[in-house]
């Protein structure tokens, strides 16, 4: 039986064999003089950035840092952050930067599960450090750490580093959010690390970072600067904040997960801002609701352009802004179509491949190769060659790919699919609902509930409203839960786990 595989073209050229920090590299000089980054302290040119990347892979490499080491930080978006990371490519080591989760105890595990060669943390970011038996420094003063980087780099020269990175060697491992336990490093050779960071030219391109570095920030940032833009970076996703940048500084790209384009399409100075410059906003990471989708659309324009990816295989889908009519029904539901390159296959739930809808498998050049020092759930995960996502999806006959939830997420409830974005879209066509979250918790829906302003949650019209669209066994499960502010991760995502601490027992 031949396997049925998705792919919407042909798969691009192969990319040139040169690694992503020596492409970053080239960038930098070329650049020069110019601005490559803004960001609270000031303006960074290409020049000032390269001869830092090169300063501090001088200090690494006296501090023995090579091939088959990893270097882990807890990065700020800052550019000191970056030019240790590309510093730590340069030198032939991997790269992480660490996610952040509640708890010292899941931190300091994280650390021994990846085993780092070196830690890297900034004044910034010294509060996330857990007691920890590897090497420790610091870019700055930070107490309790006098091994200090930036002080190793300063005097040392800032021409020419040969590059000593290699596309068959380890060179990034990019770290979940451990929104569900200890966050899982998934790891990428030299050449898959290119091809996910692989761009064309788009000097143009006035990229706002406002997310942590540890996520999709950090693919973003190199895109930029590989293809010749200008990276604003910032400490946070303030709606308030990311509006008058955006208008001030003439951005053209954003991403933002699910609920914080919520927070930033429902501010008041939405209407008030000069968002012309504004070519893409990107949205990923959580559910999106048509509801929401038809609701950012008519307050931002045809700017929006929806993902679906993971950091373990990359951007898999996207639904372009020339495609993204959430008027249309088939459309408000889609993640797009799938990039070049990328193989999508949907398993049934007894085991076979269906040609329409299941479980979601995908591949690429850009994904990653397993886990770090996790081996049961990389051979739950990594299969042939095949990335299981835990995912739901179905492909439509126009060739979008439509994401329906985690697989663990989706019940048959009288015969019918119950997935909680459908339900969250419910709730936000009811006057009192303007954002809800749904977490599946057992035989209940917890339903994170935020009203609009100077109005209240009306918890029996949201359970009407439920039960008239999926029925009263779906109603019956619901615990509607008001709430002024969604409980957010480090991610931005909803913090499942601070939802259903809220319900009640």
């Amino acid at each position: 039986m031949t396997e049925p595989t998705t792919t919407t073209a042909d798969a691009p050229p192969g990319p040139e064999a040169r690694s992503s920090v020596e492409r970053i590299v080239s960038a930098l000089e070329a650049a020069g003089d110019r601005v490559v980054l803004e960001h609270p302290d000031g303006e960074t040119t290409g020049a000032a950035l390269l001869a830092s990347i090169r300063r501090y892979a001088r200090a690494m490499d006296g501090l023995g840092i090579g091939t088959g080491d990893l270097v882990a930080q807890y990065g700020p978006n800052r550019p000191e952050a970056l030019a240790v990371r590309y510093a730590t490519h340069l030198v032939g080591a991997a790269a992480v930067y660490l996610s952040a989760p509640p708890g010292a105890d899941r931190r300091a595990q994280q650390l021994a599960q990846i085993d780092p060669r070196l830690v890297v943390v900034f004044p910034q970011t010294a509060h996330w450090l857990p007691e920890t038996t590897a090497p420790v420094a610091a870019v700055g003063a930070v107490d309790g750490v006098p091994l200090r980087l930036d002080e190793l780099a300063a005097d040392l020269p800032d021409d020419p580093f040969p590059s000593r990175a290699r596309l068959g060697e380890l060179g990034t491992v990019l770290s979940s959010g451990g929104t569900t336990g200890i966050p899982k490093a998934s790891i990428r050779d030299g050449a898959a690390w290119a091809a996910a960071v692989a761009t064309p030219p788009r000097p143009e391109r006035r990229q706002l970072a406002s997310g942590a570095e540890a996520y999709l920030t950090q693919i973003l940032v190199a895109q930029t600067i590989i293809g010749g833009g200008t990276v604003v970076l910032r400490d946070d996703s303030d709606p308030a904040a990311l509006l008058e940048q955006i208008e001030t500084q003439r951005i053209t790209d954003l991403f933002l997960v699910e609920p914080q384009l919520a927070a930033l399409i429902d501010h008041p100075d939405v209407g008030s801002r000069d968002l012309s410059s504004l070519r893409t906003l990107t949205h990923i990471g959580a559910s999106a609701p048509p509801a929401l989708r038809r609701r950012a659309y008519e307050r931002l324009g045809p700017v929006l352009q929806h993902t679906y990816g993971a950091s373990e295989m990359g951007i898999v889908s996207a639904l372009r802004p020339d495609e993204y009519d959430p008027t249309d029904p088939e459309r408000a539901t889609s993640a797009g179509r799938i990039l070049p390159g990328v193989d999508v296959r949907l398993r049934a739930a007894d085991g076979t491949l269906d040609p329409s809808s299941g479980s979601i498998e995908v591949r690429s050049a850009a994904m990653a190769h397993g886990y770090r020092n996790r081996p049961q759930e990389q051979a739950e995960h990594f299969v042939d060659g095949w990335y299981r996502t835990g995912d739901l999806g179905r492909l439509g006959d126009d060739g979008h790919l439509h994401i329906l939830g985690r697989a663990a997420d989706c019940r048959v409830v009288g015969g019918w699919l119950v997935t909680p974005t459908a339900v969250e879209d419910t709730l936000m066509r009811t006057p009192s609902v303007r954002y809800a979250v749904c977490v599946v918790d057992g035989d209940r829906r917890v339903i994170a509930a935020l009203p609009w302003p100077d109005d209240a949650i009306d918890a029996q019209a949201c359970r009407d409203a439920v039960a008239a669209e999926h029925g009263d066994a779906v109603a019956d499960s619901l615990v509607v839960v008001p709430m002024a502010d969604l409980p957010l991760t480090e991610q931005g995502k909803p913090d499942r786990a601070a939802i259903l601490a809220a319900a009640p027992a």
